[in-house]
């Protein structure tokens, strides 16, 4: 379950980021917009690697050569 809400989090950043880079570009130029998209970026890389990493089964050693 934890695993779902880092990948939850980090899709509803990107979308966030995603409408914060749109209204910046739109022309309204404002700082504030260009502070969402760094912010929103930083979450969805840092909840996106969360999700990702807790992916990868750590019990299971893996070989080179399998």
């Amino acid at each position: 379950m934890k695993g779902s809400i880092n990948g939850l989090l980090a899709l509803v950043s990107f979308i966030l980021g995603a409408l914060s880079f749109y209204q910046y570009t739109r022309g309204a130029g404002d700082t504030l917009w260009l502070v969402g998209i760094i912010l929103f970026a930083i979450l969805f890389l840092v909840f996106g690697g969360m999700f990702l990493s807790g992916r990868v089964n750590k019990t299971e050693e893996i070989h080179i050569t399998e």
